[in-house]
């Protein structure tokens, strides 16, 4: 589900936003379409910029990213971040009613996005940070499928006119997990195998 908002912003911008940033999109045909249902797009997080690459190289819906509640405190910049459908996390603590929200979104048909790692890890192989299992915990309340998503950059760093590479996975059902919800741990195993593909994504991309 677009707002007018986003869609007008998108159409007018997309494509700037792909030359300025240099980003290549590779599995672009693998974003679900409007009648496939809503996804919970996971990505690794190596910069600020990271929701703008992947609502650059998005098309068919427009994913709905948590974002920390100190931008909507800004004057312009926190009406703006709302107005492209981001909605406040307090950060360093858990946050139940963002996490409800998200949930809320799915359920509602509008796709949302998420970073496993939590936080930026700049510099560092994405294999090489830690993650947390909230993403496969909304997933599983929300029964939604996951995109995959990859963010290549050289050093894993962003520069300005650097090449980013987006890779986008395949959708994975949820139901392709096996979640038991009776078993300890599913969280955490459910998120490992999402972080996983994500990694792998990136493997082969030069």
């Amino acid at each position: 589900m677009k707002s007018v908002f986003y869609t007008v912003l998108h159409f007018l911008l997309v494509i700037p936003v792909r030359l300025i940033f240099r980003i290549r999109v590779k599995g672009a045909k693998n974003e679900p379409k409007k009648s496939e249902g809503p996804y919970l797009v996971c990505a690794n997080h190596q910069s600020v910029l990271d929701p703008v690459i992947i609502c650059a190289a998005t098309r068919r819906q427009q994913p709905h990213f948590m974002a920390k509640a100190e931008l909507f405190r800004v004057p312009v910049l926190g009406w703006l971040v709302r107005k492209l459908g981001a909605y406040p996390v307090s950060r360093g603590k858990s946050d139940v009613g963002a996490v409800k929200k998200t949930i809320a979104l799915l359920e509602k048909g509008v796709s949302t996005g998420m970073f496993p790692q939590g936080t930026r890890c700049a510099g560092k192989d994405p294999r090489d940070c830690r993650i947390k299992y909230g993403a496969a915990m909304i997933a599983a309340h929300a029964g939604a499928q996951i995109l995959p998503v990859h963010i290549k950059m050289k050093n894993y760093t962003w520069k300005f006119l650097r090449r980013v590479t987006v890779v986008i996975g395949e959708p994975i059902p949820f139901e392709r997990f096996g979640y038991d919800p009776e078993k300890s741990g599913e969280y955490a195993r459910i998120a490992d195998e999402i972080y996983r593909e994500i990694c792998r994504l990136g493997e082969d991309v030069q």
